[in-house]
C-alpha cells in the first residue's frame, strides 16, 4: 500500500512538473528540487536530534534505562531515515521527469542553462551530499522489520471421516484446494531472524469428487451423499466451498543474516524456514456442479446453496520448506456441515509459495 500512495505522489508530481516547465527554466526547477531535499533531510535530522535530547533526559531522570534507551533511539532513528527515504524519492523523480523533459525539447534552453552544461551532475551531487552526510542514516536506512508476500498454494483435498481419511468417499487425486492472499511477516527480534510473526487475509478453495456417480444432497436434517439417477462426468462434477481466511504463524527463519558497512542486514525466505500456526475464517459460498449427457446432450447444472456447511471454519496449519517453496497442511477443526450424525473435517495438504 505504501508503494501504491508513493507511486500516486510521484505521478502527480510528474504531472505539475509538465506544467511549471512551462514558465521555469531548467536551472530554476533544479534548484528548487536541490533545496527541497536540503529542507527534508535538514527537518527530520532536527526533529531526530530533539527525540534522541529528549530520550536522553529520560534516562537522566531514571525513567527509562539506557538498554532501553538505545532501542528507542534505534527506532526513531529508522523511522527518520525513512522518512527521507520516502520524501525524497518524491524529488528525485520529479527530477528525473525534468531532465527528460529537457532532452525531449518540453523545455527550452535558458542562457544561463548553457553556462552551466553540468547543472543535472551538480544537483545529484547535491542529493548525495543529503542523504550521506549523517552516519546515523547510513546505518539505519531501508532496515524493515515487515516485510509482505503473496502466498499461493495448491494440492489434494479431503475429508476425514471417524478420524481417517482412508477409503474415502472422494478422489484422492481429483480432489483439490486452492489457496491464495497477502501475507505481513514481522521479524519479533531486533538481533535475530529466527522469529517471525505471519498474519495476512486469503481465500480457500476446497473441492471434492465423488466417487461411484454420487453427489451431495441436503436432506433437510443433514447432507449426504446419493447416487445420481443417470452416469455423471466423474471430472466434471464436484462440489466446492469457499471461504475467506485470516491466518496466523509463527515462523521460524534460518536464513543467514548478512553484514555491511558494520551493520546487521536480515532477510526472510532466503534459506530453511517452517511455520505453525492456524487460521479461521467465514464461507463466502457453496456450490455443486454437475455435468452429464441426456439424449446426445451435455447437461450441466450449478446449485448454489448453503448445503448446511457451517458458516465459519477454523484449524490448524503448518509448512516446511526451502526459500519461496513449502510442503504446506492445513486441517479444519470444525466439522464441514453443521447436521450431519457423522462429523467430516477438511483435511489438505500441497505446496505452497510465499513470493517476497
Amino acid at each position: 500500500m505504501q508503494k501504491i500512495i508513493l507511486y500516486t505522489i510521484v505521478i502527480v508530481f510528474s504531472l505539475l512538473t509538465k506544467v511549471v516547465a512551462q514558465e521555469k527554466s531548467f536551472e530554476q526547477q533544479a534548484k528548487e528540487i536541490a533545496t527541497n531535499i536540503e529542507i527534508i533531510t535538514f527537518e527530520e535530522k532536527n526533529a531526530l536530534k530533539k527525540e534522541v535530547e529528549a530520550i536522553d533526559f529520560q534516562v537522566k531522570e531514571g525513567k527509562i534505562t539506557p538498554e532501553r534507551a538505545q532501542e528507542l533511539k534505534t527506532k526513531i532513528a529508522q523511522e527518520r531515515a525513512n522518512n527521507i527515504d520516502t520524501k525524497v524519492a518524491i524529488e528525485e523523480a520529479k527530477l528525473a521527469q525534468l531532465v527528460q523533459d529537457k532532452v525531449n525539447g518540453k523545455i527550452a534552453f535558458s542562457s544561463t542553462d548553457k553556462k552551466d552544461e553540468n547543472l543535472k551532475k551538480k544537483t545529484i551531487s547535491i542529493l548525495d551530499v543529503s542523504m550521506n552526510n549523517d552516519s546515523i542514516y547510513k546505518n539505519y536506512k531501508r532496515e524493515y522489520r515487515t516485510t509482505s508476500q503473496v502466498v499461493i498454494a495448491t494440492g489434494v483435498n479431503n475429508l476425514v471421516t471417524n478420524g481417517a481419511v482412508a477409503n474415502s468417499d472422494f478422489g484422492y487425486l481429483r480432489s483439490v484446494f486452492w489457496e491464495w492472499g497477502i501475507t505481513l511477516n514481522t521479524r519479533l527480534l531486533q538481533n535475530s531472524n529466527l522469529l517471525h510473526l505471519k498474519y495476512g487475509l486469503g481465500f480457500q478453495y476446497n473441492f471434492l469428487y465423488a466417487t461411484e456417480n454420487r453427489v451431495f444432497e441436503d436432506t433437510g436434517s443433514e447432507t449426504v451423499l446419493v447416487t445420481y439417477p443417470v452416469n455423471v462426468k466423474d471430472n466434471f462434477t464436484y462440489f466446492k466451498n469457499v471461504y475467506f481466511v485470516l491466518p496466523l504463524h509463527l515462523e521460524f527463519d534460518f536464513s543467514k543474516t548478512e553484514e555491511k558497512d558494520g551493520k546487521k542486514i536480515f532477510k526472510s525466505h532466503q534459506g530453511f524456514r517452517f511455520g505453525l500456526g492456524g487460521f479461521a475464517g467465514v464461507n463466502t459460498n457453496s456450490k455443486q456442479f454437475i455435468r452429464y449427457e441426456l439424449d446426445g446432450k451435455k447437461i450441466n447444472e450449478k446449485t448454489k446453496a448453503d448445503f448446511n456447511v457451517n458458516d465459519f471454519t477454523y484449524g490448524l496449519s503448518a509448512y516446511v520448506g526451502h526459500k519461496s517453496t513449502s510442503l504446506y497442511v492445513k486441517y479444519d477443526l470444525n466439522p464441514m456441515f453443521k447436521n450431519n450424525n457423522i462429523d467430516q473435517n477438511n483435511v489438505s495438504l500441497g505446496i505452497r509459495f510465499d513470493f517476497n
